[in-house]
């Protein structure tokens, strides 16, 4: 068809309506509305996100402002604190089947700083609104109410841990960066921490959480994970921790740090403890108690193999110990003694407090195991802190990540595969009853081993020796005898040195070449 003809049927068209009706036809159809495009899922939370908050918080200045609480809340009493309590009923998490419950602490007493906890559900995260109705105020009186701002000190999450029926608390997160975590028929005594900046220095830095998110578990799972942001002047820190409740509790633990300077002195895993009185400390004597304390030392495992125990002390002035190590395989403060008659304390139950022990799960490189010991006047303080510093700490703004586990235990016997310290003692170096003169700057140091072959070799003492040494000063005199009450030996080392000097004595029991126990070190100032 040629134009002209097309044109002339147009025409035709338009003159006869045709078209007309046509076009009127097509637009009184419905439109056809586009598709709108589907909205992409939103990424579901995970640690990522923690470790992206993290370089975001160092990059900018370090903001230690904190809104100061509600004066009814700031003057609590710990009594009157401890007697707000998180009702039950209201506790997070049970909705999804699982053995886990969340329960948040009230903000007031030593716990002025509020932290924002959420719960992640199908990959969701939710913050949870402060409201007083997740409470039981007890006796303690508000006379206004609280804002709905307010926020929480902090969480912890309960687990049928003793008994299948009865949930119990198994970790809590409260104050700073401090956690506790309880296996089963454990007792609370001492706290793991996600950071310790600076320990046993007077400027010492406690970073704090800003921030949780608690994972909701299904109803299949025998773990709990938890995300925590973590702030400081020195350092900011994304951290993930996976609980195993258990007879033995572990709770791995992952972290990415970006510090702000260089020149903090980072503790990895720290611990801290307290240890007022004890068996080998006797300075402290007006109390009917022989023995008071969390842990009574501390276990190394080096990287060379060998197992070293320290016992804590609670010494005149602080004092700082250090075991360098190019690779170490763990370290622990634990609690030995668990006999009831040591302590008699029937409320705190010293004898029921668990010992805890860090294992890496991948190397953390050269530094040293640093052990802090302050001096303390009552059972009230935490004057003991382990820790892992590294020998290179990393550069401003210069991802650091490393993850390591703690177990929580009441018998820990396993990591010593040879004989272990049961007890240490002091007293003049003298035979007992003699009433020859005590030379000054001489000091006896008395050692039960027990454990691995000992009871083997008690048949013939005699292939067993002790080998001590001192870093400083003589080794006047050592001995060993068989010691049947614990199937093992009690060894004494007297050793002299000037008044004033300071020396690190050290000991283990070995056969021929081979060496039946750990190494028990010392450290122990003639005045």
């Amino acid at each position: 068809m040629t134009d002209l003809s097309r044109r002339a049927l147009l025409v035709s068209l338009v003159a006869s309506g045709t078209l007309a009706t046509e076009i009127r036809a097509r637009a009184a159809e419905p439109a056809k509305s586009a598709t709108p495009p589907a909205e992409p899922p939103r990424p579901k939370f995970a640690f990522d996100d923690v470790v992206r908050r993290a370089r975001d918080l160092a990059a900018a200045p370090f903001e230690s402002t904190l809104t100061p609480l509600p004066e009814q809340l700031s003057k609590l009493d710990f009594d009157t604190w401890r007697d707000i309590r998180f009702r039950p009923d209201k506790a997070f998490l049970a909705g999804n089947g699982t053995r886990f419950r969340l329960q948040l602490f009230h903000l007031g007493h030593l716990y002025q700083r509020p932290v924002t906890i959420n719960t992640i559900r199908d990959g969701l995260a939710t913050p949870i609104p402060y409201s007083a109705n997740l409470f039981d105020y007890g006796r303690t009186k508000l006379d206004k109410p609280l804002p709905v701002n307010l926020g929480f000190a902090g969480f912890r999450l309960h687990y049928p841990l003793n008994a299948p029926k009865v949930l119990d608390e198994v970790i809590a997160f409260l104050g700073a960066s401090y956690f506790r975590l309880l296996g089963r028929g454990q007792r609370y005594g001492m706290s793991a921490r996600a950071l310790a900046v600076d320990a046993g220095t007077e400027h010492e830095e406690f970073p704090f959480f800003r921030e949780f998110w608690i994972e909701t578990p299904d109803s299949a799972s025998d773990h709990a994970t938890i995300y925590a942001l973590l702030d400081s002047a020195a350092t900011t820190g994304a951290f993930r921790f996976d609980l195993y409740p258990g007879v033995d509790t572990v709770v791995e633990v992952a972290l990415t740090l970006f510090p702000r300077r260089s020149d903090a002195k980072l503790g990895l895993a720290p611990l801290t403890s307290m240890f007022y009185i004890g068996e080998n400390d006797h300075r402290f004597n007006n109390d009917f108690r022989r023995e008071l304390h969390d842990s009574d030392g501390l276990l190394v495992h080096s990287g060379t193999g060998e197992w070293i125990w320290r016992p804590l002390r609670n010494p005149p002035r602080p004092e700082v110990s250090a075991f360098l190590d190019a690779s170490n395989r763990g370290f622990g403060l634990l609690q030995r003694d668990r006999e009831f008659d040591n302590y008699q304390d029937l409320d705190l139950a010293y004898e029921a407090r668990p010992s805890y022990f860090v294992e890496p799960r991948e190397s953390f490189g050269a530094g040293r195991i640093e052990l802090v010991e302050l001096p303390t006047d009552n059972e009230a303080n935490d004057n003991i802190v382990a820790s892992f510093v590294p020998e290179d700490p990393p550069e401003p703004m210069t991802p650091f990540s490393t993850a390591y586990r703690i177990v929580a235990s009441l018998n820990l016997t396993r990591l010593s595969p040879n004989g272990r310290v049961l007890n240490t003692y002091q007293t003049t170096a003298a035979a007992l009853g003699s009433p020859e003169p005590v030379t000054p700057g001489s000091r006896r140091f008395i050692i039960d081993f027990t454990g691995g072959d000992l009871a083997y070799f008690g048949a013939d003492p005699k292939l067993v020796e002790v080998v001590p040494s001192t870093s400083r000063g003589t080794i006047t005199r050592s001995f060993i005898v068989p010691n049947p009450h614990i199937g093992g030996f009690r060894a004494a080392i007297d050793v002299q040195l000037e008044p004033g000097q300071s020396t690190d004595v050290r000991a283990f029991l070995r056969s021929g070449s081979r060496a039946l126990t750990e190494t028990w070190t010392y450290p122990w100032r003639a005045e």
